[in-house]
C-alpha cells in the first residue's frame, strides 16, 4: 500500500527530472576532471544522450536505476500498482535498447552508467577511461 496520497505521489513524480540529475552531474563531473569535454543532450541524436564526445563518435547514458529498470536495490519496482508500473519500465527498457541500436546504426559507440554506480566514483573514472581512451583532442574522422 502507497503510503502517499495520490496528490503526493503526483507531485512527487513530476518533480523528477530528466536532465542534469544529480547521478549526470557526478558523472559530468568525472569526465571533466579526468580532461574530457563533452556535448550535453544533443537533440539530433537517437535517445538524446547526456554526454557526447562528437570526435570519438562516443556517447554516455546515465541511468536512473528506478526508471530504467536496473537489477539493483535501487531499481525494484513498487508494490502498488504494478499493472502500470511494469509496462510502464518495460517500455522504458524498449525504448532504451531502441535508442541505443539507433545509435550503433549511426556508427557510434554507446556506454550506460547506473545511478547505483555513481555512489563509488572510482568505478565511474575506469569505465570512462577504458570507454573513451586517454583524454585530450580527439580527431574525428566522421561528419
Amino acid at each position: 500500500m502507497d503510503t502517499r496520497t495520490p496528490e503526493q505521489r503526483r507531485r512527487i513524480m513530476q518533480s523528477v527530472g530528466q536532465k542534469n540529475t544529480g547521478p549526470e552531474i557526478v558523472v559530468r563531473r568525472i569526465a571533466h576532471a579526468l580532461g574530457y569535454r563533452f556535448r550535453l543532450h544533443r537533440k539530433d541524436l537517437p535517445g538524446r544522450p547526456d554526454l557526447v564526445f562528437p570526435g570519438r563518435h562516443k556517447v554516455v547514458f546515465v541511468h536512473g536505476c528506478y526508471w530504467h529498470g536496473h537489477g539493483c536495490p535501487k531499481g525494484r519496482l513498487p508494490k502498488s500498482k504494478p499493472e502500470f508500473w511494469v509496462p510502464k519500465i518495460e517500455g522504458n527498457k524498449a525504448r532504451d535498447e531502441r535508442a541505443e541500436q539507433a545509435l550503433v546504426d549511426l556508427g557510434w559507440e554507446t556506454l550506460t552508467l547506473w545511478q547505483c554506480e555513481t555512489k563509488t566514483p572510482e568505478v565511474i573514472e575506469t569505465k570512462l577511461r577504458e570507454f573513451l581512451g586517454p583524454p585530450g583532442h580527439a580527431v574525428s574522422t566522421v561528419g
